[in-house]
């Protein structure tokens, strides 16, 4: 583990240490004061490499991360923050972006458990269409960019509503001939990791890895339970506990696509982000309707329901006995 920053010191007579707000394997996270803008604060992301790695491997890392923070700072969508600077400094290099002030979405969710209640419904879809437009963004990318590692914790609300999908840690860029390269070694956070994605840059991932991660937060978001690891979904199909189970106020649209997003392998998922934000949202836009009606069930989730299914054969049966004493008499 790398020996922090201490507070006070200035990076390249600019960026001026207030504290550590992160912490993970490669460095810590800081957040500083830019002292050429004044009242600017922005957040460092430090990566020391592997000492260990051949002189030559270690010289590949570090052009490698100049290449892919290059391509960070061309990033610009409302709900991704903004890179602004990257530098090296001895051992290290820094990746600068904006400090997203506000809470994150894990501790919104575990505010609503101490109260004994659920976050609602509405706001965690009009959350998850916000996020929807940044993976759909990134994985539009040319070359496609992969976040890896989405969840409750990386998602922050700012004070006017709006959703920031933070930390490019684990950040994965897809080039031509199934070559890949990743900002930084690490395979996510195992509760929303999909099993492709445990064999970290060895194993094949795609937009549909993401997609993965992405219903395992909203599952953990909606139910306050932890999502059954992939791992033991492997093992145990039958182990993930339907979200309504945990709270019965979920529609079955939105337990249905979240069960779709989550299915083991990659190819029984939705295919892009627009076809699970589809499923999930159907023609309600959270950001532009933001008081209409939540998406009511599809066909298929009305026929995916036992007890909704016996409410339809009921009443067609209904229906069908009417137009028959009809026509008798």
């Amino acid at each position: 583990m790398p020996t922090p920053l201490k507070a006070k010191e200035v990076l390249r007579s600019r960026y001026k240490i207030r504290r550590v707000i992160g912490q993970g394997g490669m460095g810590s996270i800081y957040l500083a004061d830019d002292l050429r803008l004044d009242g600017r604060l922005c957040a460092l992301k430090e990566v020391e490499h592997d000492r260990t790695l051949p002189k030559e491997m270690l010289k590949q890392a570090r052009e490698q991360f100049q290449r892919e923070a290059t391509v960070l700072a061309r990033l610009d969508q409302p709900n991704l923050p903004k890179v602004s600077d990257f530098f090296s400094i001895g051992d290290r290099d820094y990746l600068v972006m904006d400090f997203i002030p506000g809470k994150d979405l894990r501790e919104l969710m575990i505010d609503a458990r101490h109260r004994g209640t659920f976050l609602s419904e509405r706001d965690v879809l009009g959350w998850a269409g916000q996020l929807a437009n940044a993976l759909e963004y990134l994985h539009f990318q040319e070359p496609t960019i992969l976040h890896r590692d989405i969840k409750p914790s990386n998602l922050k609300l700012t004070p006017t509503g709006l959703l920031k999908l933070v930390d490019f840690g684990l950040v994965k860029l897809l080039v031509s001939e199934e070559m890949t390269i990743t900002i930084l070694q690490g395979r996510g956070t195992v509760l929303y990791t999909p099993l492709e994605q445990y064999g970290g840059d060895t194993g094949h991932t795609d937009a549909r890895s993401d997609i993965y991660a992405f219903g395992a937060t909203l599952y953990h978001l909606l139910t306050n339970h932890r999502p059954v690891e992939a791992r033991e979904l492997f093992l145990y199909p039958d182990s993930l506990t339907p979200p309504r189970q945990f709270n019965p106020d979920i529609s079955l649209r939105t337990e249905r696509a979240i069960i779709w997003a989550m299915s083991l392998h990659p190819e029984d998922r939705p295919q892009d982000v627009a076809t699970f934000q589809q499923a999930l949202l159907g023609d309600w836009n959270p950001i532009t309707q933001p008081r209409a009606p939540l998406p009511g069930p599809s066909l298929a989730d009305l026929v995916s329901s036992p007890t909704e299914l016996a409410l339809i054969l009921i009443s067609a049966g209904l229906v069908i006995a009417s137009l028959i004493l009809t026509f008798i008499k």
